[in-house]
């Protein structure tokens, strides 16, 4: 399968980009875990172990798991001439401003390390210690610990669903909210470029560049022609009108509706995902504090300019709203934690809400969410539950750590 044909949330999952967790969590520290967006730091041995478990199920269920560290790796094995310009990307983008540091730190990286190794090592983030100290580079190198970081880890990439998103056969390629996570759409502009199971065969409907934030937990494809986006702490209204005006405006897209979600900008609900997925043809999870504040507004083009947008307030429910525009008779809406305020707010902490549906109710859940899976098997729901005693403390669930590139378009 090359390019990219994702037109659903619940379709079978035939294709998915993962990122096993690496040493970039051994980077982690107390004091700057709010940086770097962590609130707790992961045992790498067990989240490793926990995240190849969750790969195997994906197999075990028809999907082909490809890994963005391989991608890259081949990208940069098959044109070996991006591999200096990549790098200097990733260096002045990592803030080494100076072409003095820049040249040193691309000497170290392509003295020591090649193939996979090189590009794990972009991810993992060097310190000064490894450099074998420099104190004639600046008075800051001087007086710096030598464990300080000179390039800083990129501990999020495991949450692949993050830093772009399949639309259709495109994709967004995102400009993220927060700095530490603004390198990791390098790795993915690289790969859609000169990939050859991507290059030439996928459209980009909004670039890393763009002047608006916006981050893949906030995209859901509904249906073929209907993408939900949330407004959220990290997805701002600005990018969703120029992705919405970007494929209306392209005869060969599909998608002919956005519907944007209001949610609260916090934390706990950083996302649309982390609050609301699709698990059926008629059932979504979802978390129960969202209903009162969520709005959701419909986005569509102009009767005569298709970039001239047309937006309303729908002033219906939630499953009105759902059942309307997936042209469905009747949606579900299961709540995290079922009835149980404190499990709901427990569990969606921990991403009781956050699944990954691998075909129509048969859905990756968190083993730790008891509550909630128990209310989910009650509706019916197949539910293949995944370890998550180290994966959740980075506060994302099956459908963050997931990218699909292809689900079957029934």
């Amino acid at each position: 399968m090359k390019g990219i044909c994702v037109r659903s949330e619940i379709k079978p999952l035939k294709k998915v980009l993962l990122h096993r967790p690496g040493r970039e969590l051994l980077h982690l520290t107390p004091d700057r875990l709010p940086e770097l967006l962590f609130d707790d730091i992961p045992f790498l041995k067990v989240a490793q172990q926990e995240h190849d478990a969750f790969a195997q199920i994906l197999r075990s269920n028809g999907a082909e798991v490809v890994y963005l560290e391989d991608l890259m790796t081949e990208v940069l094995k098959l044109h070996p001439e991006l591999t200096k310009p990549f790098i200097y990307q990733w260096l002045s983008e990592g803030n080494i401003k100076t072409r003095r540091w820049q040249d040193k730190l691309y000497e170290y990286l392509m003295s020591n390390f090649e193939g996979k190794a090189l590009v794990e090592k972009t991810m993992e983030g060097i310190t000064l210690k490894e450099m074998g100290g420099a104190s004639a580079y600046s008075l800051q190198d001087l007086i710096a610990p030598a464990d300080d970081l000179v390039v800083d880890p990129m501990p999020n990439l495991y949450f692949t669903r993050d830093p772009f998103a399949s639309v259709g056969t495109g994709v967004f390629l995102h400009k993220m909210r927060f700095p530490t996570r603004c390198r990791e759409t390098l790795y993915a502009d690289y790969i859609f470029r000169y990939h050859p199971d991507f290059e030439g065969l996928v459209k980009r409907y909004y670039d890393r560049n763009g002047h608006a934030n916006i981050e893949g937990g906030d995209v859901l494809n509904l249906t073929e022609d209907t993408l939900a986006i949330g407004i959220s702490q990290r997805t701002s209204p600005d990018a969703i009108e120029v992705a919405a005006r970007n494929l209306f405006t392209d005869p060969e897209a599909k998608i002919r509706t956005v519907l944007a979600f209001d949610i609260p900008a916090c934390r706990a609900f950083m996302h649309l995902d982390t609050v609301f997925t699709q698990i059926d043809y008629d059932k979504y999870t979802i978390h129960p504090a969202i209903l009162g504040p969520l709005t959701v507004y419909e986005i569509t083009p102009g009767a005569d300019d298709p970039a001239d947008l047309h937006i309303r307030r729908i002033d219906s429910k939630l499953e009105d709203i759902l059942a309307k525009y997936t042209r469905t008779d009747h949606v579900k809406l299961i709540n995290c934690g079922g009835d149980d305020l404190i499990a709901s707010a427990r569990e969606q902490w921990n991403d009781g809400s956050n699944t990954l549906c691998v075909e129509p109710g048969k859905i990756c859940v968190y083993a730790r969410n008891t509550v909630t899976n128990d209310v989910l098997y009650k509706e019916g729901l197949d539910l293949l539950v995944v370890p998550s005693a180290e994966l959740s403390r980075g506060r994302g669930g099956p459908r963050c750590m997931s990218m699909p590139f292809w689900r079957e378009d029934l």
